[in-house]
């Protein structure tokens, strides 16, 4: 069974690697900084501008589906497998650098929910349909 849309996963993940190592090396470190959201970007841009210019057949666009899915738990577990004890172990900057970034996102819910619902300022309640 054929599995569509890996060559265009793998064509983002070799440029998001690749741009990932030049961003290191710009700020001076020998490391891949972010090549792997960079691609997770890539990948999600370029299957909307493929999918808004008709250019992707049925079975490719699921198979593109199917790996833009999958995509996101594999870069969760790669940020999950980094080395906790040394980030605690650099001291309090670490801590609380991790814990103001966490009370942020949350802080930010509201504020983004604010931006995109139109429905729920009006007073409408949205039936989900089940």
């Amino acid at each position: 069974m054929p599995i569509y849309g890996t060559a265009l996963l793998s064509i983002c993940l070799l440029i998001g690697l690749a741009v990932g190592r030049l961003l290191g090396w710009a700020v001076g470190l020998d490391k891949n900084i972010g090549g792997v959201g960079i691609a997770m970007l890539l990948l999600i841009l370029v299957c909307d501008r493929l999918q808004k210019s008709g250019r992707i057949e049925a079975p490719t666009g699921g198979g593109i589906t199917f790996w833009s899915s999958i995509y996101i738990p594999i870069v969760v577990a790669m940020a999950a497998s980094q080395n906790v004890v040394a980030a605690v172990s650099g001291g309090w900057i670490a801590i609380m650098a991790g814990t103001l970034s966490v009370v942020a996102c949350f802080a930010l819910v509201p504020i983004i929910s604010r931006i995109g619902g139109t429905d729920a300022e009006e007073g409408e309640t949205t039936d989900i349909p089940s």
